[in-house]
């Protein structure tokens, strides 16, 4: 299955002269100098498209769908990759360096292996070191890699992020074709336009847009998957159907238990469901480089954000997400926001996906008042603007506030104390 992804809209990068309209104001106004200002009001519209490939055995020689992602537009010619690899996926899958040789050298008209595939760690801790970046130029630079290579990177979201924020400012831009290999880089932020590292001790506060040149799911990555990183990707879903879908939230309901035991068939369909409405949100939200304060797909992340920072990621990003999804469903409840069947779904489907509600670091408390809380501040810096936080109004839609009463939060979270047991 191939899903296309095309995103329309106004950017204020000025990458095109294709469709470019201005306007000026002349002699509308005198300068410091007594001097006419003049004001030209540039407005260039970008539109992006890229291929999302659902299959198995990518790296079969037979299998066309890498070899589509990177040459279907300029078939004409060789086109120079370099493969990055996450180590877990390299430990799990050790067939994988011999296989993208052996499919390089089958459709050697149209692919180049520039040189060895690089293996690096993964996991949300490696997106601190930033000197990892700066390794990766480092090597693109020696092999003069330039904005027509191809970078394929094969991992996990952190993995796609980290390596995707190195191609994204070599050269301005160099090709990325994704492989993500978990469930929830597969179904959510592999196939998005966003990537980064973290500094400061705040996640991706050095990032970019850069929509990829194509993305490949692989559902045989996910069989190497050990379960509690299945669960923990299933969190997404959960999020999507919670604040856009009704009937993928019923869809859930309906197969909790399978996908709790990681079944692949109903785990297969969760992915491409989910990713359909990350797709969709992304190129028909009016605002795929969230230029406003607004950001729907962050449901229940800031707290998870905060989490992930408290924990030194001993909480997988799904699960910190999932404890924030219970946060907030349960602080729509008390709000008004939503009844308190709607908040009570949430939290029984996270228990039955076999996903926490509570983790202990919920209870770090400093000067009496809760350190999670110091999250929605940093959620609001990361987004700018005023404080934007996508909340529950039933079960698929999401309702924006901008004001959070810290004692009604403190509130919900003290309610999802028991849950810990």
């Amino acid at each position: 299955m191939v899903q296309n992804a095309i995103l329309r809209g106004h950017s204020s990068r000025l990458g095109t002269e294709q469709g470019l309209s201005a306007h000026e104001d002349r002699d509308r106004a005198a300068g410091g100098d007594g001097e006419p200002t003049s004001r030209h009001l540039q407005q260039v519209t970008v539109e992006f498209e890229y291929p999302v490939y659902f299959t198995r055995d990518a790296f079969a020689p037979a299998n066309p769908c890498l070899r589509e992602a990177i040459a279907t537009r300029e078939p004409w010619r060789r086109h120079r990759l370099f493969a990055v690899i996450d180590r877990n996926v390299a430990l799990a899958s050790p067939w994988l360096v011999g296989a993208i040789h052996a499919y390089v050298e089958r459709h050697h008209d149209a692919l180049e292996l520039v040189a060895e595939p690089l293996v690096l760690e993964g996991g949300e801790a490696a997106k601190n070191d930033t000197a990892v970046a700066t390794r990766l130029h480092t090597r693109w630079n020696e092999l003069g890699m330039d904005r027509q290579s191809v970078i394929v990177i094969v991992g996990g979201g952190a993995l796609l992020d980290l390596a995707g924020y190195a191609a994204a400012v070599a050269h301005r831009g160099l090709r990325v074709v994704r492989l993500p290999t978990s469930v929830l880089a597969q179904a959510d932020s592999g196939v998005g336009v966003k990537c980064g590292v973290n500094l400061f001790g705040k996640k991706n506060f050095v990032g970019t847009f850069a929509p990829p040149f194509g993305v490949v799911n692989d559902g045989r990555f996910l069989e190497t998957l050990a379960a509690r990183d299945v669960v923990a990707g299933m969190a997404e879903a959960v999020k999507v159907a919670l604040i856009r879908d009704g009937d993928f939230f019923a869809w859930l309901v309906a197969h909790a238990d399978e996908l709790a035991a990681c079944a692949l068939g109903p785990l297969g369909e969760l992915i491409q469901r989910c990713a359909a409405l990350h797709l969709r949100h992304i190129a028909t939200s009016g605002d795929p480089f969230e230029l406003g304060s607004a950001r729907p797909l962050d449901f229940g992340h800031w707290a998870a954000h905060k989490l992930e920072a408290m924990t030194r990621h001993r909480l997988r990003h799904g699960e910190a997400v999932a404890i924030g999804l219970a946060i907030d469903a349960t602080y729509a409840e008390r709000s008004g926001l939503c009844d308190a069947a709607t908040a009570a779904s949430v939290r029984a489907l996270l228990g039955r996906l076999g996903l926490p509600l509570w983790d202990e670091a919920l209870a770090q408390t400093a000067g009496g008042r809760r350190v999670v809380l110091d999250g929605l501040a940093e959620f609001r810096e990361h987004l700018g603007g005023e404080l934007t936080i996508t909340l529950l109004r039933r079960i698929g839609e999401g309702v924006e506030v901008h004001e959070i009463r810290e004692s009604l939060m403190e509130d919900a979270i003290a309610r999802l104390v028991p849950a810990r047991q």
